[in-house]
């Protein structure tokens, strides 16, 4: 029986998080570009300060917030959604003879030589301590932040760790 720690939800959370912010203040500084000409948006004397004042040339904060702001703004969420998407299926499976972190990496159980479970507790993580396929050692350490369900795959590596 194979136990599975999924993506964990306070990883989508914060990148859905980052992908409104980046539309609200993307569409904040489209709305001080475009509609703050019309007395009717409450942002009039933003506009007049900017473009007005300036002789009917708009200054270089009216010209980043029509111009640049909202395409960085938009940049960020469509970067931060592709991301999402890309991650969306990571996991960490513990089968009965090894470990598979992400669908990429594989580690037998009689690889590992260490698990450091100080943390896990009060931080939310512990250490993998393993040879690789070339012998050489490597430190893993797994999160909370990033895997839900961490307890359970913890406890099945300490129990096939001690066989």
């Amino acid at each position: 029986m194979a136990l599975t720690a999924p993506l964990s939800r306070y990883k989508k959370k914060t990148f859905i998080i980052w992908i409104v912010a980046c539309v609200v203040f993307g569409a904040f500084f489209l709305y001080d570009g475009y509609l703050s000409k019309y007395k009717w948006s409450m942002r009039y004397d933003f506009y007049e300060n900017h473009v007005l004042k300036k002789g009917g040339k708009p200054d270089s904060t009216m010209v980043w917030n029509q111009k640049w702001l909202p395409a960085v703004c938009g940049s960020g969420a469509l970067l931060c959604g592709m991301y999402l998407f890309l991650i969306r299926n990571r996991r960490i499976v513990a089968e009965d003879n090894q470990i598979i972190i992400d669908d990429e990496v594989s580690i037998a159980y009689d690889t590992i030589h260490k698990i450091d479970k100080t943390y896990f507790d009060s931080k939310g993580f512990f250490i993998i301590t393993y040879k690789n396929k070339d012998c050489s050692e490597v430190r893993r350490k797994i999160s909370d932040r990033t895997y839900d369900n961490l307890g359970p795959v913890l406890e099945l590596l300490i129990k096939k760790i001690s066989e």
